[in-house]
């Protein structure tokens, strides 16, 4: 009995210890829930044989194999991503989600992974846009709840252009081919793998923001956000998010990138949740 008691406080001590380095609990074995919308091409889009793949799919799947967890990544609208989440439904959004100020109130982010900067895409035969004055009437296409959506909302007047809302990413694209929309405005990264492989499509100006991609969580679920952060970090500190970039981009990440550089403290900085206590990594 001694023996057994002895064996059960050294498991106890081991599992502590395991908690401690990953943040993850030894006995939740049960699999990351996540999303993301599966037409947002090449970060998350459908594959062969089922399921779905792409830089955000792979993202969430080195995340969990480093915390020692499965993970079951859901296709959904990116509009009902957020009540998903907030639902309990999925335990952090892999989806691709702008840090803004706004969002930064009501979800809890991890540092970003990637910059994002928004691109319009045309067709091919279009004059290509050099200037956003040049969107005086014209149709944009975006995406429903994306913050694309939200440019387009606040510039609209602005700049003299009217936009339209699809339910997908998908289908404001297909909205240019058709006819119904001059330009659909998303990340760079989407509208560069759009155009690559449509030659009927093209790129043009881009909206540098000053904004990045982080990983969405809870409000309450600080212990979760610690947990994958700490691999996020580790991921960049050993190249794993560069090359995840290269693979599905074609680009290398500069060292301001925030694929690479590892912010001092836990979430995005100058937004609602950043902790700015310093964190070294544990890194296996």
């Amino acid at each position: 009995m001694y023996k057994l008691d002895a064996l059960f406080r050294r498991g106890v001590a081991v599992c502590a210890l395991s908690f401690c380095v990953t943040g993850v609990s030894c006995a939740n074995d049960a699999p990351l829930r996540t999303a993301v919308d599966a037409t947002f091409a090449p970060h998350a889009m459908p594959k062969l044989g089922g399921g779905v793949q792409g830089f955000n799919v792979d993202l969430g799947e080195e995340i969990a194999k480093r915390l020692g967890r499965k993970i079951v990544v859901e296709a959904a609208e990116f509009s009902g991503l957020v009540p998903g989440l907030n639902s309990k439904r999925y335990d952090f959004l892999i989806a691709p989600v702008t840090v803004t100020p706004e969002r930064s109130k009501s979800l809890l982010f991890t540092e970003g992974y990637l910059d994002t900067d928004y691109t319009f895409l045309g067709s091919a035969k279009s004059a290509p846009i050099e200037n956003l004055e040049q969107l005086k009437g014209k149709t944009i296409a975006v995406n429903k709840g994306s913050n694309y959506e939200g440019w387009a909302k606040e510039n609209a007047g602005k700049y003299g252009f009217r936009y339209d809302v699809y339910g997908t990413n998908a289908d404001a694209v297909q909205a240019i081919q058709a006819g119904r929309a001059d330009y659909n405005l998303a990340g760079t990264t989407v509208v560069a793998w759009a155009a690559k492989r449509n030659p009927a499509l093209k790129t043009s100006y881009t909206i540098k923001t000053g904004l990045v991609w982080a990983l969405a969580f809870r409000k309450d679920d600080k212990e979760g956000r610690t947990s994958v952060s700490n691999a996020l970090k580790c991921m960049k500190k050993d190249g794993t998010v560069a090359k995840l970039a290269q693979k599905w981009f074609g680009f290398e990440p500069d060292a301001t990138n925030a694929a690479v550089n590892i912010t001092p403290g836990t979430g995005v900085p100058d937004m609602d949740g950043y902790d700015a206590t310093p964190v070294t990594p544990t890194c296996s």
